[in-house]
């Protein structure tokens, strides 16, 4: 059953969620972000979405539904309410999606517990009074379902053990398994959840990390702290494996990712983890590129980027070349690369992000890390 005390915590910033380390320096306020940029931002986003949803509430529905479930989150997020006939429609669009597993997914999708985190967050956002509770529970369910766990035949050992994929037949990543545990844990899942202490355990296998945490190959290859996108298979980076020590290379969207995961889960910011992480980011501080990247997943990297920091809870970034109000630095990001319609596109398409309606999402859901509407 859905715990709707928690939900209401969860969603007001009252869970206890772990501070910020001492690399991040600075208190809460100290950086104030330029509001009346942010909200002529959003204004013209919430306008270019106005135009670009179909007659059936979807957004870039050749994609599945979790482009629009991304919308709707969005849009919820800088405070479009739930009746809003826009957002309104984007929400019967997902329901309708509703399969007797619990999943939220298109027929017959490869995708289906992506698609499902990502209608579990929009719904969430929109169930204080547990209008959702019984589609949330089952939802929740299913995906715990879809992890890959003794249900796959796999033993605790395995590289693949406690992740999320996009679908039960897909091999688990990272960046699923950040959205499976932000999915049950904005449903109101307790962070000492067993599905969400598997997941962390495939979160600490994709670190470069040598610890008592990480019995991978490659955890002392690099052991830079960064995160790279999956162990499983053999292990798989996208940035590539370092030609001299066969490790897999570190990116900073995925290890944003990690650090976010690493909090959900309850794990402290003065753990090893958490500060070799930090150091890693503090090394490779940027706004304008996925560092290990470049162009590729630049918006995703936003959009993680700022959630992360969000849940550390301060306004000031310890980089290498000193301190970073990171907050103005991405909403300065975003204003240079807003279009005149209000969306936003990456020129390096990679990952779908050649498609308007998915980065403008990410744009305004990285808007709303931001701070206060």
């Amino acid at each position: 059953m859905i715990n709707r005390r928690a939900i209401l915590a969860f969603l007001t910033g009252l869970v206890s969620l772990p501070t910020l380390p001492m690399s991040f320096s600075q208190e809460k306020g100290s950086n104030p972000v330029d509001q009346e940029a942010k909200e002529r931002m959003q204004k013209a986003a919430v306008a270019f979405f106005r135009q670009s949803q179909a007659p059936d509430g979807s957004f870039s529905a050749q994609a599945g539904p979790g482009v629009t479930g991304l919308v709707a989150s969005a849009l919820l997020s800088i405070g479009v309410p739930e009746e809003d006939p826009m957002v309104r429609k984007s929400i019967e669009y997902l329901l309708k999606t509703k399969k007797d597993s619990g999943g939220l997914h298109a027929e017959g999708s490869r995708h289906a517990n992506y698609e499902t985190c990502l209608a579990m967050m929009a719904l969430s956002k929109i169930n204080k009074e547990g209008k959702y509770d019984q589609v949330l529970s089952a939802a929740q369910k299913f995906i715990k379902g879809e992890q890959w766990d003794e249900g796959e035949g796999i033993s605790p050992k395995d590289p693949a053990f406690g992740g999320a994929g996009y679908g039960s037949k897909s091999r688990p990543d990272l960046s699923n398994t950040a959205f499976f545990i932000e999915a049950l844990r904005s449903t109101g899942v307790a962070q000492n959840d067993p599905a969400i202490q598997r997941a962390l355990a495939f979160v600490n296998r994709c670190q470069n990390l040598e610890s008592p945490a990480n019995d991978t190959p490659f955890a002392n290859k690099l052991n830079d702290g960064g995160f790279y996108y999956t162990p499983a298979n053999g292990g798989d980076s996208m940035a590539g494996k370092d030609e001299a020590t066969g490790g897999l290379r570190s990116y900073a969207s995925m290890t944003y990712a990690g650090l976010k995961s690493m909090l959900y889960a309850g794990v402290s910011p003065e753990d090893y983890r958490v500060k070799a992480a930090v150091k890693y980011l503090s090394k490779n501080y940027s706004v304008t590129s996925n560092p290990g990247m470049g162009p590729a997943g630049l918006y995703y990297y936003l959009q993680t980027m700022s959630k992360a920091l969000g849940v550390m809870g301060k306004d000031s970034f310890e980089s290498q070349d000193g301190a970073r109000p990171w907050k103005q630095d991405v909403l300065e990001q975003l204003m240079k690369t807003q279009k005149v319609d209000g969306s936003w596109t990456n020129p390096e398409p990679r990952w779908m992000e050649g498609d308007p309606n998915l980065v403008t999402a990410y744009a305004l859901l990285t808007l709303a890390n931001l701070g206060a509407r």
